[in-house]
């Protein structure tokens, strides 16, 4: 099965206002590749934290996103295909489309962003690093046999050919 990476893109309430975290997710094993929080909805970190996951875990054969204005952009959509990712698009409103992503977005809502009142992007960006880490490296899913995503990921990667 061909590695497929979905992002997903809340709204995080701070003291005066609110912030975007932009998130890529491996569909398989629903561990958060790379993360970054954004005052404004552009472009920019969203292709940032795509090159971080590019740079750190590979070229995945699939890239799915939905239809926001920052993942149709030339910029985002060049950014995959000159990796030669394949990009695929959900339907607007169809949330099973990306039901992995949902699901991070619930569980990141309800067990991390409602129970804290963040005061500064600073804070936020502590309190997600640690609910990442929690939900990647210590936190089994059932869905995954009682794995971690990050035991799951590493354990379920393609062998890479070995060098004479």
């Amino acid at each position: 099965m061909p590695r497929r990476v979905c992002p997903t893109q809340p709204y995080i309430p701070v003291q005066r206002g609110f912030v975007y975290l932009f998130a890529v997710i491996d569909w398989a094993s629903r561990r958060v590749l790379s993360w970054r929080l954004s005052n404004t909805l552009t472009t920019d970190f969203c292709m940032d934290a795509v090159q971080e996951a590019l740079t750190r875990y590979g070229t995945p054969a699939i890239f799915n996103t939905d239809p926001g204005c920052q993942f149709t952009s030339l910029d985002f959509t060049g950014l995959l295909k000159d990796h030669g990712t394949q990009v695929s698009m959900d339907g607007q409103g169809c949330w099973r489309d990306n039901v992995f992503v949902e699901r991070l977005w619930r569980s990141v809502k309800y067990e991390e962003v409602y129970l804290h009142a963040y005061d500064s992007v600073n804070e936020a960006t502590r309190g997600l690093e640690r609910y990442c880490t929690l939900d990647n490296q210590h936190r089994p899913h059932s869905s995954l046999d009682d794995q971690t995503p990050e035991e799951f990921y590493f354990k379920n990667l393609p062998a890479l050919p070995q060098t004479a």
